[in-house]
């Protein structure tokens, strides 16, 4: 039992995916556990129910006073820096840990060899790249898991039974903010938009908390070369000596960097004389989707896996055995020679931007939670592709207004309804503006909650409504 947790009192901020699992490890440590959450509902009461009997106590419905003699405080990502638990613990010299910190300090717990590990973090297309990295390792015969923010813990996966040879890591910026001492072996950011910025406070935190990926960097850095932002994180970044900055594109790649030729993803950065050489990973059809934003996802993670010294063959097979989660630039049927794409998952501008400019004549269904976004921009840069739009949702105003700005020429059914059925309306109605060849596309730049549970529940509205208009 390791010295640095028994008989120490340790503090978990927020029940949950990731406070319940922190404060069992830590108690299993031979900590004195306290948890202290916000809400007080039934599904909270449940957790507690769960923790007190080992002798955890719970404090429900106080979230922001610091429990007297605390330590460590081991806190839920979302949890702001702002609140005044934090404030409270910086005055008293009290340490705060995310989950993603402490499973960090575990990693080597029971004299284990820790697993090393790929991280990736990005506005948008984690989860997809650290799925497909995790189908490439697999495919090499590494025993790895894809873990983090992507549903499946890190503390788990560092204190459970099954031992690993990598783990494929999905950080989120709030993740990284919390966790100081997080040193990979390799890492990735896929793009930098803006997101999040009412947790962050402003542009500049939220790319500096991304970057804290890059910290101590053993092999490689990993970053976009359509997207200086992420390369200039790599130069800001403090690495171990012999770390390489890796860049992926979709032109040709120059010296260390990945790119596509000729419909071919190639190396040129782990490869002897790179200068000269390069090597034939995969054809941009292995990628499921081909969409370019997809093949991006598919360069970093190739990248991360090259850096872990794998060869091309399994980065091919990797790739062609990946399938992509729901709701991410998913084919759900063809009617009438239309293609009806789901790509639900598209929250925000950036997502759908990518999106967008994977198909050249769109009927564009969008709306929903605006999040404070604006669309001027992503309207102006998809103009030339839109056939006609489809909005639905409580801020579909702040879209109708960019499109007559910006594509005043494209006919916009306007549907002033926020109930679940409204999809229905709007599949037939992006039915009616579409011809062959088109794509009806979901991909809505917006949250879903108005109307939805989840981005999940709105995608498989879409889909039922297709079905419909095929049956």
């Amino acid at each position: 039992m390791p010295s640095e947790f028994s008989g120490k009192h340790v503090t978990v901020a927020g029940l949950g995916v990731s406070g319940v699992p922190a404060a069992k490890v830590l108690h299993g440590l031979g900590a004195r556990v306290t948890v202290v959450n916000d809400g007080d509902d039934e599904r909270a009461r449940t957790q507690a129910a769960e923790l007190e009997p080992l002798g955890v106590t719970v404090r429900l419905g106080d979230g922001d006073t610091l429990p007297e003699g605390t330590e460590l405080i081991v806190t839920a990502p979302g949890w702001k820096p702002t609140k005044p638990l934090f404030t409270a613990a910086g005055q008293a010299g009290v340490p705060v840990w995310g989950d993603v910190e402490l499973a960090w300090r575990l990693r080597g717990l029971n004299g284990r060899k820790p697993a090393p590990w790929l991280a990736v973090t990005g506005t948008n297309g984690k989860t997809t790249t650290v799925q497909m990295l995790a189908s490439i390792l697999k495919a090499a015969g590494l025993r790895t898991a894809a873990v983090g923010n992507i549903g499946v813990s890190l503390l788990d996966a560092v204190t459970g039974e099954q031992e690993y040879d990598v783990l494929a890591v999905e950080l989120s910026s709030y993740q990284l903010h919390w966790a100081p001492s997080l040193r990979a072996h390799s890492a990735a950011v896929l793009n930098l938009a803006p997101d999040h910025l009412d947790w962050h406070g402003s542009m500049e935190a939220y790319a500096a908390d991304k970057g804290r990926i890059y910290e101590g960097n053993h092999v490689a850095c990993v970053y976009n070369v359509a997207d200086k932002a992420t390369e200039d994180l790599v130069r800001a970044a403090d690495v171990e000596e012999g770390c390489r900055a890796i860049g992926f594109t979709l032109g040709t790649p120059g010296p260390s960097q990945l790119g596509v030729v000729e419909g071919l993803l190639v190396d040129r950065a782990f490869v002897e004389d790179r200068q000269k050489n390069a090597q034939e990973l995969a054809e941009v059809s292995d990628v499921n989707p081909p969409a370019p934003h997809n093949i991006a996802n598919a360069l970093a993670a190739a990248g991360l896996a090259r850096a872990f010294g794998v060869s091309a063959a399994a980065v091919r097979d990797g790739l062609r055995a990946f399938t992509p989660d729901a709701h991410r630039i998913a084919h759900v049927a063809d009617v009438d020679g239309v293609a009806y794409v789901d790509d639900s998952k598209a929250t925000n501008t950036h997502a759908t931007e990518a999106s967008l400019a994977a198909y050249e004549s769109i009927v564009w269904i969008a709306g929903g939670l605006a999040k404070g976004a604006t669309f001027d921009e992503l309207v102006a840069g998809a103009a030339k592709r839109l056939r006609g739009a489809v909005l639905i949702g409580a801020d579909r105003a702040l879209i109708r207004e960019a499109l007559a700005r910006h594509a005043p020429e494209v006919p916009v059914v306007d549907l002033d309804r926020t109930d679940t059925g409204a999809m229905l309306q709007a599949v037939q109605e992006a039915r009616r503006l579409a011809r062959p060849g088109d794509t009806v596309l979901l991909a809505p730049a917006c949250a879903s909650m108005d109307m939805f549970t989840n981005y999940n529940q709105r995608g498989d509205a879409f889909a039922q409504a297709v079905r419909e208009l095929g049956a």
